[in-house]
C-alpha cells in the first residue's frame, strides 16, 4: 500500500472564519464560523483515557491525529463513504459540515481486545472469523455501553434504515483500512466510528461519517511484534506516545512528522 500523500492546505475561494469555541471534548475543539453550515475543528495534544480519568499533554499529537485522520477519510471518500470534511485547514484543523450527530457509536472488530475480551473472556488477540460489529450508545456519563438495534430504535437514538446504514458502512470503511494498514505491515485490530445527520444546503439529512479516523480512536499492532502503535501505549503505560504517534506518522506519510 502507498503512503497517504501529505495534505497541503486548500485555500477556499472565501474561507469562513473561525468564530466562537462552541464545545471543548477529550481531544479537539469545536468551532462556529461565519458560514453557518460548516464548523471549524480543532486537534488538540490532549490525551484522555478511562472515560477521562487519565489525562496528559502529548506534544505533536493533535497535528499528527488531524493529518492521519484527514487522508483517511480522503480515501473513505474514494471508496464511497460520505464524511463531514470539507478540508483541512492548517496542521491541526478541519473544516467540516456542521451535523447533529447520531448517538450511537460504531465499533468495528477484527481481533479480540479491550472490552470484548474483559466481557466475554476472549483471549486478548484472538482472530475472528468475520469482523464484528457493535454498537455502543454515546454518553461520557454512561460510560458509553453497549447496546442492541432494539436499544437503538426504541430509544429513538436511530432509525431502522439508519442503523443498516452504520453496520453497512463501517463494514466498508473496514475492508478499506485493513487493506491500508496491511500495506503498512499493521494489524487493524478494531475501531470506532461516529456518524451524523447533515445539516444545512445541499446535503440536509445525509448520513455522513463524523469526527475522526485515528490512531486514538483504533487498535493498530505491527505485524510479527504485535507492539501497540495506538492509544494502548498512553492506556497502559506502554511507552511515548509522542514518539509512538510520530513514528506511525512517518509510515503513514512517508515522511517525518515536522511542524
Amino acid at each position: 500500500m502507498i503512503p497517504l500523500a501529505a495534505r497541503p492546505e486548500v485555500a477556499m475561494s472565501t474561507p469562513p472564519e473561525r468564530t466562537e469555541l462552541l464545545y471543548t471534548g477529550k481531544a479537539k475543539q469545536v468551532f462556529a464560523t461565519t458560514d453557518p453550515d460548516l464548523l471549524w475543528i480543532h486537534f488538540t495534544d490532549g490525551a484522555t483515557a478511562f472515560n477521562g480519568v487519565k489525562r496528559a499533554t502529548i506534544t505533536d499529537k493533535g497535528r499528527i491525529n488531524a493529518q492521519i485522520s484527514a487522508g483517511l477519510f480522503e480515501r473513505v471518500e474514494a471508496a464511497g463513504v460520505a464524511t463531514h470534511l470539507v478540508q483541512a485547514i492548517g496542521p491541526a484543523d478541519h473544516l467540516v459540515h456542521r451535523l447533529e450527530i447520531i448517538p450511537v457509536e460504531v465499533v468495528v472488530r477484527n481481533i479480540a481486545a479491550g472490552s470484548l475480551s474483559k466481557r466475554l473472556a476472549i483471549p486478548e488477540g484472538t482472530a475472528l472469523p468475520r469482523p464484528l460489529v457493535e454498537f455502543f450508545y454515546k454518553s461520557d456519563e454512561l460510560n458509553d455501553p453497549l447496546i442492541t438495534d432494539d436499544q437503538a430504535l426504541l430509544f429513538g437514538w436511530a432509525r431502522a434504515w439508519e442503523l443498516a446504514y452504520l453496520r453497512d458502512a463501517a463494514l466498508r470503511v473496514n475492508d478499506l483500512l485493513c487493506g491500508f494498514w496491511d500495506g503498512l505491515d499493521i494489524t487493524l485490530v478494531d475501531f470506532k466510528l461516529e456518524f451524523g445527520r447533515a445539516l444545512g444546503r445541499g446535503r440536509g439529512g445525509q448520513i455522513l461519517l463524523a469526527d475522526e479516523i485515528t490512531p486514538d480512536g483504533s487498535r493498530l499492532w505491527e505485524k510479527g511484534t504485535l507492539r501497540k502503535l495506538d492509544k494502548d501505549v498512553f492506556r497502559r503505560d506502554l511507552g511515548d506516545l509522542g514518539d509512538t504517534y510520530r513514528e506511525l506518522f512517518e509510515r503513514v506519510f512517508g515522511e517525518a512528522a515536522g511542524r
